[in-house]
């Protein structure tokens, strides 16, 4: 199989924000719950990967042009993940060069868009070194047991991930596309995302994933995430926006009570946070414009709303809101599919 001494692949990779929440793992990375996102097609992370025959198993990780030597352990252990899946990565070494378009720590979600670039060039690399044609679902697969997040960054403009009975063709093991079922009201929205904290959480994810073990509310959450995925479905099919609302905010807020009673239990929300979610809320009831919030695991909060509005909040609501960031600052971008391989 391996008769070349270099391979290179360069891919683009969106970051994206899940409207029913990933919280929860079983086996080797798979979701307890399955969950839906938006791709977030302007918040990317570019990576370019080197795989050569000389000194098989090194691996350097460079982001911006400077070496991150504390990125390798990373990297080192999604390797060894895939490396069942990629047979040929032992007799290579690994050169990655990536870089963000939006600032580091920032908040936004760069696991899912760098290891989801990571992901895309290995696939890639596969394909060339097997003789087939590039596989998104192959990369999504592989960037799953990376980052569970980052396999539905790959694939369009909304993206599920874990098998679900209302979702033909949905696993476990990769994320799949639903843009189809997406009515043309949710066309165009956009995510404003408000960085109320930068920096590293105190609680990492994969920190919170694992106190999901012995969490005594965790069963009926996983449930009703499940539940909640169906009536999802029904919403982005009918284009109810009051319906969408409820449930998306709904689900961030059960995020951080999953959060907030688990043992020990921990707070990732600011009160900056709960001031912009009560503004939020003010401001779509007084304006009759479809501004609906959500949350990741952590301080800032996603701003969803159709692309239509973007001037009017900008120079409304999103002024107000930026009083409660980290330096005023906050970050727009399109929904929408983001991958793209780079030459």
């Amino acid at each position: 199989m391996i008769n070349k001494n270099k391979y290179e692949a360069a891919w683009r990779c969106p970051s994206n924000i899940a409207l029913v929440k990933y919280w929860g793992k079983k086996g080797k990375q798979l979701p307890a719950n399955a969950s839906l996102s938006f791709t977030l097609a302007d918040l990317y992370t570019e990576t370019k990967l080197t795989c050569a025959s000389e000194e098989p198993g090194n691996i350097q990780v460079f982001l911006d042009g400077a070496r991150q030597i504390s990125f390798e352990p990373k990297i080192r252990e999604f390797l060894a993940r895939i490396d069942d899946l990629l047979p040929w990565l032992k007799d290579y070494s690994l050169t990655i060069h990536t870089s963000n378009n939006f600032p580091h720590s920032s908040g936004i979600a760069s696991s899912a868009s760098g290891l989801g670039a990571l992901a895309l060039c290995l696939a890639e690399i596969h394909a060339s070194l097997s003789n087939q044609s590039p596989d998104v679902q192959f990369a999504s697969e592989l960037a799953r047991l990376g980052s569970g997040s980052a396999c539905r960054s790959i694939n369009g403009t909304a993206a599920m991930w874990g098998e679900h009975p209302d979702f033909h063709g949905s696993s476990d093991r990769y994320a799949i596309s639903v843009d189809h079922l997406l009515h043309p009201e949710f066309q165009g929205w956009m995510d404003a995302v408000m960085l109320v904290e930068t920096g590293s959480k105190s609680v990492s994810s994969t920190q919170g994933h694992a106190l999901l073990q012995e969490h005594p509310y965790a069963k009926s959450r996983f449930q009703e995430a499940n539940r909640n995925m169906s009536r999802l479905k029904h919403v982005l099919q009918q284009g109810d926006i009051q319906a969408f609302a409820d449930l998306v905010e709904s689900e961030a807020l059960q995020l951080h009570a999953m959060m907030m009673c688990s043992s020990p239990s921990y707070m990732l929300m600011q009160p900056e946070t709960l001031r912009i979610i009560k503004e939020v809320r003010a401001f779509r009831e007084q304006s009759g414009i479809p501004v609906v919030f959500t949350l990741d695991a952590g301080a800032n909060v996603h701003v969803l709303f159709p692309g239509q509005h973007r001037i009017h909040l900008g120079e409304t609501l999103f002024p107000m809101l930026a009083e409660a960031c980290e330096g005023g600052k906050y970050i727009c971008s399109t929904i929408g599919p983001g991958v793209k391989r780079l030459t």
